[in-house]
């Protein structure tokens, strides 16, 4: 099972197809991994992507991941840890209020 690009990328297409063909390469070989499976690919790039904020790709991410048998409680698993990762920041810093 191979990884979508996302629409901005594809995009690259029209605008500059030589540039499109490396992007292409690079990504794709990147993202679809050999050792992971579907399901846990698209768990951790949902993760990832909540971390950055990008709520498209969050709502694009969850679909793929459903799509390739992970649960709710899977997704809200990944969510919370990427607010843990995320949070690890906040607290360092607010330590120092002390």
């Amino acid at each position: 099972m191979t990884t979508a690009l996302p629409w901005f990328v594809e995009q690259y297409k029209e605008k500059d197809p030589e540039y499109f063909a490396l992007l292409e390469e690079s990504l794709t070989g990147a993202v679809n991994t050999r050792q992971l499976d579907a399901r846990t690919r698209y768990l951790i790039l949902l993760a990832l992507d909540v971390l950055k904020g990008a709520a498209e790709g969050v709502k694009v991410l969850s679909r793929q991941a459903r799509e390739a048998g992970a649960t709710e409680d899977e997704i809200r698993e990944a969510i919370r840890l990427a607010y843990f990762v995320n949070s690890m920041d906040l607290i360092k810093t607010a330590v120092n209020a002390f």
